[in-house]
């Protein structure tokens, strides 16, 4: 390996290492801080459908003589005025992805477990009826506690996921970090 790629890579694998830092201590602050994390969350989804409504309004009229016309039309309206009811009312739009969230846990823990008895005869089918008890007992914390989690919620399951992206970042970069060095010294032994 020459000096320029070991280098090279060794530069990308820091810059790894330094964002999955920065990621999970990002994530502990949006723990840290859930209220304003669950606002920034929803926030970002509507902007998220703004941008998707103008892009399938966008859609709509490049291909208006194609048929559907008017069900494009109504979609893209669709997307831009929920993203727009989001952002201009963060409070009920809070309430109501948590509202949502708790009902796709509640519905994906059932299909979950009426997989997992149709599994039953498999090897190891236990693990998808705990995945699903797990998922609809989440699911119903989430319910049962509305709306009184939803202020917190969001923001705190954002910081875990970016907590465990950060984590698995740095793993990784280790990881590599060793594999590079193993790789060094075997090339030039001393």
């Amino acid at each position: 390996m020459t000096a320029d790629v070991s280098r090279d890579i060794k530069k990308n694998v820091n810059g790894s290492l330094i964002s999955g830092v920065i990621l999970s201590i990002l994530g502990v602050i949006a723990i840290a801080a859930p209220s304003l994390s669950t606002l920034f969350a929803e926030t970002w989804i509507a902007v998220i459908l703004i941008f998707a409504g103008f892009t399938k309004l966008v859609y709509a009229t490049q291909t208006r003589h194609q048929g559907g016309f008017l069900w494009k039309l109504l979609l893209s309206g669709l997307y831009i005025a929920t993203g727009i009811m989001l952002f201009v009312y963060p409070s009920t739009g809070i309430l109501t992805l948590t509202l949502l969230l708790g009902s796709f846990l509640l519905a994906e823990g059932t299909f979950e477990l009426i997989l997992a008895f149709k599994l039953r005869p498999q090897e190891n089918w236990t693990w998808i009826l705990g995945d699903g008890i797990i998922t609809l007992v989440l699911g119903a914390m989430i319910w049962f506690q509305w709306p009184f989690n939803a202020p917190w919620l969001l923001g705190t399951l954002v910081g875990v996921s970016i907590i465990f992206t950060g984590v698995s970042r740095v793993m990784l970069s280790l990881n590599a970090r060793s594999t590079l060095n193993s790789t060094n010294e075997a090339a030039n032994p001393t």
